[in-house]
């Protein structure tokens, strides 16, 4: 094991926890990156001396992985603000799960609910139930947009709720979003207990909470972390693996490609047998995202650490300074694909300001510092029927790991993590034979 390691191609959070649960097993493991920064695409941005993510993530209570990883690292859970579930459009509608087992927790927080009318409330409820009775499965090929016309979901009720969530979870807009993807997002988080609907948005950024006390886990393990080596390509030699790019040159018995699915197709396209399964990962629809950050001063402070804006073109604001960052910071959150693509940066900026003050119903400062950040492939599209791979490749040794991979979920911080965990395990499972040590 120590003349064929694990290597590890991509830092970001499904490599990074692919890595830490190999060296929890004592499996020595080399991760390349080939940026500076760690992360892969939820990573730290560093502009004019503010440091900001490259977009903003959060997660539920239900994901449990993440913590548990952050735990196993020396990392704190307490770097995730938790809290209940809250929907709050100013002047418009506000919704919050009341702490109570469920489904209580989600009824008497929908009665609670203002901006709602009865008929909103009983078709929420509806919806619901008719997915618990299903038992959250639903036909492959159906929209989401279907399923609310199927359901009876007024107008408003759509708008106001249904469409942002599943924007927000699915980053695919609802018109060619997966209904059983969305099902799925709402058993783990409406349908689930109070504890698993909470929302959890990270006080820090993105390289902070998790790849840097991954990456410190990796340091005193015999773990070795190469940024700035980009890996050009995979050679498979007399068995093993060599890695273009390594300085090392290296042989390792197991490689897993953790990077995003455009540069994991290209990896694979040259390797025999290998271009199907390129060709199925570069066929992947992408949608984007985009963070409008406005630095508006201190005395600025929104009703809640996340609300929700209409009219686009953001559909999230999120108050940094509520979070632990700079007071008066607000992250202003734009899912998927639309119209403020065709703006500049700059009119995107006075876009996003005005929709700001249109919602608060109040004038702001002009911003101090702002910054437009764009993830032209943030995640996949989460359209019905999507054909994902699994871990595996047809080259035996040769892995894959991200968020992409799980056909239940959308890309998110925890189904990149998980995807990480359960290639590891894999991995450990292949080299059981030949060191045994692993397993003590």
């Amino acid at each position: 094991m120590t003349q064929h390691p694990v290597a590890i191609v991509g830092a970001g959070y499904a490599g990074l926890a692919c890595a830490v649960e190999l060296a929890r097993r004592r499996v020595p493991v080399t991760v390349f990156e080939r940026s500076h920064t760690l992360g892969g695409r939820a990573r730290v941005v560093a502009k004019d001396g503010w440091r900001v993510d490259n977009g903003q993530h959060i997660l539920i209570g239900a994901y449990t992985e993440l913590t548990r990883l952050l735990r196993l690292t020396g990392g704190s859970p307490k770097l995730l603000e938790h809290l209940p579930l809250t929907l709050h459009t100013p002047g418009r509608m506000h919704l919050q799960a009341a702490r109570l087992p469920a489904p209580l927790h989600l009824a008497v927080g929908v009665l609670r609910a203002t901006g709602l009318g009865w008929a909103d409330r009983l078709a929420m409820l509806r919806l619901m139930r008719f997915l618990k009775k299903q038992r959250f499965r639903v036909d492959a090929q159906l929209t989401v947009e279907r399923l609310l016309r199927d359901t009876r979901q007024p107008e408003r009720l759509s708008r106001l709720v249904w469409e942002p969530l599943c924007v927000a979870a699915l980053n695919t807009p609802i018109a060619e979003a997966s209904a059983q993807v969305f099902a799925s997002v709402l058993r783990d988080s409406l349908a689930a207990g109070a504890s698993a609907s909470e929302l959890l948005i990270p006080r820090v950024d993105l390289s902070e909470l998790f790849p840097v006390p991954a990456a410190r886990y990796l340091a005193v393990r015999r773990g070795k972390l190469r940024t700035g080596t980009a890996v050009e390509a995979i050679r498979p030699v007399a068995g093993v693996f060599r890695l273009e790019g390594d300085p090392a040159d290296q042989r390792y018995a197991h490689v897993v490609i953790a990077a995003a699915p455009h540069h994991a197709g290209a990896l694979l396209a040259p390797l025999d047998g290998c271009s199907r399964l390129a060709a199925e990962i570069d066929a992947l629809p992408s949608e984007p995202i985009t963070t409008v950050y406005l630095a508006l001063g201190e005395p600025l402070r929104l009703a809640h650490a996340m609300i929700g804006l209409a009219d686009g073109p953001a559909q999230w604001a999120f108050d940094r300074g509520l979070l632990g960052g700079p007071a008066g910071l607000v992250a202003c959150v734009i899912s998927a694909h639309g119209p403020h693509e065709a703006l500049s940066r700059e009119a995107l900026t006075l876009a996003v300001h005005a929709q700001l003050e249109r919602q608060l119903q109040r004038r702001l400062p002009a911003a101090e510092w702002s910054q437009v950040i764009t993830e032209k492939r943030a995640t996949f599209a989460c359209r019905p029927g999507l054909a994902r791979p699994g871990p595996q490749t047809p080259l035996p040794g040769l892995w894959l790991a991200g968020d992409y991979l799980d056909p239940d979920y959308p890309a998110t911080l925890e189904s990149a993590v998980r995807s990480g965990v359960a290639t590891a395990a894999r991995v450990l499972q292949a080299l059981e034979p030949t060191a045994p040590e692993a397993n003590r």
